[in-house]
């Protein structure tokens, strides 16, 4: 597989192995930077990557910089010019997944907001799946709940904030699941680990709210505009209990790592047939031709490299 050659650092292209921090930088040291998933999808008739929704991500994370007043020192515009001038170097030929870094760069002892100074880091690596999309995976309900927006928002991508998803997203593998399902402080279902959820019953999707703890995800709006306008479904967002997840008759995650998932299994209770249901796969069919340029309907939700 072909491995990055280049990243964006200190406000220039590097060779790779040259895209150094100092171990003393306090985003290594106390989590406090923003990050962002992007993805790129080869289009092999076409020989062309298409980014899905950039300028949507980049947006949600110049918002989120604020919530750790963080001044990644470039503007929208600015972030998308450099992505795309990033890509066209390295050339690759498959999926490519983006990782933006807006941090806190200084190298002083303590966490703090306030009095450090900033900077942004940029690069990609080749990605497939980050969960099979082929078969219905098998998740748990975590016993680590979420945070609270209170303590550490999860409506940000912070940094740090990503032990919760690391401590749920093990215990799932360590006891035999593919992923977690975790809870708000409440009871109430957040999402998953690092993805957003869905439940389908008797013809309705309904999905958490963004006051559930949930990172306000691109792929799950993008999900709710093609459920309601290409498949006519009824979609709605409200509080979901733990044990309707074992009587729903379709679960999926969604997410940019994530795609669309399917859950076939929870707590070892079988969910619908336990195979992909027909609205996951209907929405999971559209999306892969959405995502690849393949719909005219959404291209305006695609950049060309």
């Amino acid at each position: 597989m072909p491995k990055p050659e280049y990243a964006f650092l200190e406000g220039r292209i590097v060779p790779i192995e040259q895209a150094k921090i100092d171990i003393r930088t306090n985003a290594l040291q106390y989590g406090t930077a923003i990050f962002e998933g992007i993805r790129g999808y080869w289009n092999e008739q076409r020989q062309k990557i298409y980014v899905f929704k950039m300028k949507d991500h980049y947006l949600r994370m110049l918002e989120n910089c604020k919530i750790l007043m963080i001044d990644p020192g470039y503007s929208l515009d600015e972030l998308m010019s450099i992505t795309l001038e990033l890509l066209r170097k390295e050339d690759y030929r498959q999926d490519v997944y983006i990782r933006p870094f807006a941090y806190v760069s200084s190298t002083s002892i303590g966490p703090k907001l306030v009095g450090y100074e900033h900077d942004f880091f940029l690069y990609t690596v080749p990605m497939g799946d980050y969960l099979d999309t082929s078969r219905a995976i098998k998740v748990c309900v975590s016993s680590w709940c979420r945070l609270s927006d209170n303590a550490l928002p999860p409506r940000g991508k912070i940094a740090g904030s990503y032990v919760n998803s690391a401590l749920q997203k093990t215990e799932a593998l360590l006891n035999g699941f593919d992923e977690a399902i975790v809870l708000t402080s409440d009871g109430h279902v957040s999402e998953g680990s690092a993805m957003n959820l869905f439940l389908a019953k008797r013809g309705v999707l309904f999905t958490t709210p963004t006051t559930d703890e949930i990172l306000e995800g691109i792929t799950r709006r993008t999900v709710i505009q093609m459920a309601r306008e290409d498949l006519g479904l009824e979609v709605v967002e409200r509080k979901i209990d733990r044990t309707e997840l074992y009587t729903a008759d379709e679960l999926f995650f969604t997410g940019t790592g994530a795609q669309i998932s399917p859950i076939g299994e929870v707590d070892r209770r079988k969910i619908g047939q336990g195979e992909i249901g027909p609205i996951t796969r209907q929405l999971s069919d559209l999306y892969f031709k959405v995502v690849r340029g393949e719909m005219e309907k959404y291209r305006e939700w695609l950049t060309e490299v």
